[in-house]
């Protein structure tokens, strides 16, 4: 039988094995910071890139790790919590998925979490639980290198008390979190969080360095209306508010064309604005397309992405 360690014996844990199994993202990186001879920007890979394989059994966490070093040559990984989720408290689990990313060479950078609760929950009760329900999830990133959990900002009410409600879930979660080492970054997920000037008004009210944004290019969808209609937030003024915050980046793409562009979004420009902010740390590949393949997809997006960072060094 699998046996789950209380908080304490799980901190211990980590601590005991940090020394041994080191490997992964420099805790709480100083993303601004360039070096010369480095890479603009590094690329790692969103789990939720294969979720398909994933959900169908095709490929299992543990492997994710190796899989993307083998079948893409990326180097760093960002996880999925509905792929482990039974397992945020196991420390077999985790030793065996930290030895394994060591292993093939990979760094652990983020694990993107969902399904804990609403952190802008309007009840105070819901509210600080859903925050509790993080906790596990940072100590599992800690344990694991990675620098951050992203997490969802959802609410209820007004625009302003959604703000305030927030603000609140997340600043008690990062002052958690932070006493680990661990950075806690907002994605725009939709409602709310997909108005780039709401999100980062947000992040100004936490007020508190760990707490930062995952600016994806594509989740800009405010609502859908009923009659079929979707109200969109411009991508560009979105990313753009919220890069000073960014403490990860996800370039989200659906659809390429012939000549190798992803359709709904400019990656040049893009990229540009992500530079512009100063941000030299990993842009996460996050394909969402139906075809090609979970893997071509993957492979395509690779391929953009470094042609853009050849064009803008050189």
């Amino acid at each position: 039988m699998t046996r789950f360690l209380n908080r304490r014996e799980f901190v211990a844990a980590t601590a005991a094995t940090t020394a041994g199994l080191a490997l992964g993202a420099t805790t709480m990186p100083n993303l601004l910071a360039h070096d010369s001879k480095e890479p603009l920007f590094k690329i790692s890979l969103a789990e939720w890139s294969l979720h398909r394989m994933l959900f169908a059994g095709k490929l299992s966490n543990l492997d994710f790790p190796a899989f993307t070093k083998s079948e893409f040559g990326i180097e760093a990984v960002e996880y999925v919590s509905v792929f482990f989720k039974d397992k945020g408290k196991d420390i077999a689990y985790l030793t065996d998925l930290k030895q394994r990313a060591a292993d093939a060479g990979v760094a652990n950078v983020l694990i993107m979490i969902d399904g804990e609760g609403y952190l802008g929950d309007p009840d105070a009760s819901k509210r600080k639980q859903a925050v509790e329900n993080h906790y596990p999830w940072v100590e599992a990133a800690k344990f694991l290198g990675c620098h951050a959990i992203r997490v969802n900002a959802h609410s209820e009410g007004s625009f302003e008390e959604q703000q305030k409600l927030a603000a609140d879930g997340l600043r008690s979660l990062s002052e958690f979190a932070i006493e680990h080492e661990i950075s806690v970054i907002v994605e725009n997920h939709g409602g709310n969080s997909s108005n780039g000037q709401w999100l980062a008004s947000v992040i100004k009210a936490v007020d508190m360095p760990s707490c930062g944004t995952l600016p994806d290019f594509g989740n800009f969808m405010l609502r859908k209306n009923e009659d079929g209609t979707i109200d969109w937030y411009d991508r560009y003024q979105g990313v753009a508010e919220l890069m000073p915050f960014a403490k990860a980046v996800s370039a989200k793409s659906h659809e390429f064309d012939e000549e190798g562009n992803v359709v709904e979004t400019d990656f040049l420009k893009m990229m540009k604005i992500v530079l512009d902010a100063g941000y030299h740390g990993y842009v996460g590949i996050e394909w969402e397309g139906a075809e090609p393949s979970e893997v071509e997809g993957t492979r395509l997006t690779k391929k953009l992405l470094e042609k853009i960072r050849d064009e803008l060094s050189a």
